[in-house]
């Protein structure tokens, strides 16, 4: 039986199709669902630190923490601070499994890095998925880290590997901890899958927030230490200092 329709029956095509706001409801003009005006009130993240993205009140200077102790990554890439309505956005997609949402917020991240590209940020061979536990994943039917890596994949051209880091054992969730807390929570949380190489690959990891940045400092450690060239991250948003 042959369900599918004839390639020759336009049945949907994105860029035929009138896109509506989905922050306004109006018409966006443009091949994505979200209009000019609306793209500009995102809270965009300027001033930041030069290394993992905490929002500072200058451009160009390097936090106090990366300072005093370097991470393992080389440079957090995010386009936007955790604030409304990305906030909001990311909660509807995380949550409440409303897709389109965290689609759209993807969309606009591979236009930020295509940019970023562009100016001469060193582009990955690889994209990994911050990975979820087995139980957690049963709960919410979904990991958003995944679902955001592969739709960056499609539209930068990039590899993604999703089996590469598994997550053994479960932990508790990073958002009830404090920050000393998460980094003894991650502990053996994470491991390369049985005969990973890396050697001298160029990784980006892929997440919807980053908070801390103590998973993606275990992360990267785990990488670096199985042969990782340099391990970068991608996120949607990065929230200010916790305290």
């Amino acid at each position: 039986m042959h369900c599918q329709p004839s390639a020759a029956i336009k049945v949907y095509k994105w860029l035929e199709t009138d896109q509506i706001c989905l922050l306004c409801d109006e018409a966006s003009g443009n091949p994505y669902a979200l209009c000019e005006a609306c793209e500009c009130d995102l809270p965009w993240l300027e001033e930041q630190c030069t290394v993992c993205a905490l929002p500072l009140a200058m451009s160009g200077f390097t936090c106090a923490p990366c300072r005093r102790r370097p991470p393992a990554f080389g440079k957090v890439e995010t386009p936007w601070h955790y604030g409304f309505p990305v906030d909001s956005l990311i909660t509807r997609f995380k949550h409440n499994s409303q897709w389109p949402y965290g689609r759209l917020l993807a969309e606009l991240t591979s236009h930020w890095l295509d940019h970023r590209f562009n100016e001469g940020l060193p582009r990955p061979q690889l994209l990994i998925p911050v990975p979820m536990g087995r139980k957690r994943l049963r709960r919410r039917g979904f990991n958003q880290a995944e679902m955001l890596a592969r739709w960056l994949s499609e539209a930068l051209h990039i590899d993604c590997d999703s089996t590469l880091v598994q997550r053994p054992r479960e932990t508790q969730a990073q958002q009830e901890l404090g920050a000393k807390a998460r980094l003894h929570n991650l502990e053996r949380a994470f491991a390369l899958m049985p005969g990973a190489v890396l050697d001298g690959v160029h990784v980006a990891l892929v997440d919807d927030v980053m908070t801390t940045g103590a998973t993606a400092q275990a992360l990267a450690t785990l990488l670096r230490e199985g042969g990782a060239a340099r391990v970068d991250v991608y996120c949607l948003a990065r929230t200010a200092k916790p305290e």
